[in-house]
């Protein structure tokens, strides 16, 4: 099934179910007001919701409205744990080569760096994205997050992918150029990461069929930026560590609480290397891996990051063609605008 949060004034909104096709949604309020609700008793009222999201898609449901992405927050709006990690080594040796690094070669050995976010105040797809100044070099990062339910201390990987409740698209924003505090060393590192936006829609894993394999959703994600291509890029084909991996990684030492978001990184596929020239032909999904290839190709980046009025657009399709999310579309505005 499809979820969203509509918007109503509060800050967790109201739950609703949402048709296969995107077009029509119900309020769920006769069974919970809040995701948060769902996924804390999952078994009991998951059901209901199933049987809701079966009368939209038959036609059969009295009081159905017609879905409108821009109407919803994040999903899940406020979390108890929001954390992303590098799932796509490829992501991490390209920026690592770019900058010289003599690690470059060793992502993989490295492991999945996890990384904690802000859960308090989660992004909506159309969400603005406030910036305090153009010069802190706002990036995106265009990926998939989990949302999990209970899963409890140091469990096996395959027991916490049975743990993944839905599934989003993400936009993990980093701004590339903040420095770190006065007396603050490495403060940065935490307080770049500014703000994380998810997509109108969370659905269940079974919602992508074929397509969800083995911790991996196997299908191309679009990422486009003031109109234009910038990626096109297979999630499942180089993401060397899978969300059930990730997820027994962050429970290693600690039980998960049921609204634990999981982020995986920015989606991204190996480059080529032909004649010591470096392409990566199905594209990018930040700024900063753009940057990193113009390094490698030319010496050094020409690509600058967002700029007031930039957009950036975020949509995954099944192999039908029909969006399985809704779109992430934003715009980079001034901070008080």
């Amino acid at each position: 099934m499809k979820l969203a949060t509509y918007k109503d004034g509060s800050r967790d909104g109201q739950l609703v179910v949402v048709s296969r096709d995107l077009t029509q949604a119900h309020y769920a309020s006769h069974i919970a007001n809040r995701l948060q609700q769902v996924l804390d008793d999952w078994n009991f009222l998951s059901p209901p919701l199933q049987d809701v999201f079966d009368a939209l898609n038959a036609g059969r449901a009295r009081h159905a409205f017609p879905f409108d992405p821009a109407q919803c927050m994040a999903p899940l709006p406020r979390a108890f744990q929001c954390v992303s990690a590098t799932a796509y080594t490829s992501h991490a040796e390209l920026l690592r080569k770019a900058a010289g690094s003599a690690e470059a070669e060793d992502a993989r050995s490295a492991g999945p760096a996890l990384v904690q976010l802000a859960g308090d105040t989660l992004l909506g797809a159309h969400d603005p994205l406030p910036c305090a100044a153009e010069a802190l070099g706002l990036d995106f990062g265009a990926g998939l997050a989990v949302v999990t339910g209970d899963i409890p201390q140091d469990c096996a990987a395959d027991r916490a992918l049975d743990g993944v409740r839905l599934l989003m698209l993400c936009n993990d924003l980093t701004l590339r150029h903040l420095q770190p505090a006065e007396g603050a060393p490495g403060s940065a590192g935490v307080q770049s990461r500014c703000a994380t936006a998810f997509s109108p829609v969370a659905i269940t894993p079974d919602e992508l069929g074929e397509a969800w394999a083995r911790g991996r959703v196997q299908l191309p994600l679009q990422c486009s930026w003031n109109g234009r291509k910038l990626g096109l890029c297979d999630a499942g084909a180089d993401m060397a560590y899978h969300f059930g991996q990730l997820i027994a990684l962050l429970a290693k030492t600690r039980p998960l609480r049921s609204g634990s978001l999981v982020l995986a990184g920015p989606v991204s596929n190996a480059g080529v290397e032909k004649r010591g020239l470096w392409s990566w032909p199905k594209g990018f999904n930040s700024i900063a891996e753009k940057r990193a290839m113009e390094v490698l190709q030319d010496g050094q980046a020409a690509t600058e990051f967002m700029r007031y009025g930039d957009t950036v657009h975020i949509e995954m399709k099944n192999a039908a063609g029909h969006s399985l999310f809704g779109a992430i579309e934003q715009e980079m505005v001034p901070l008080n605008a």
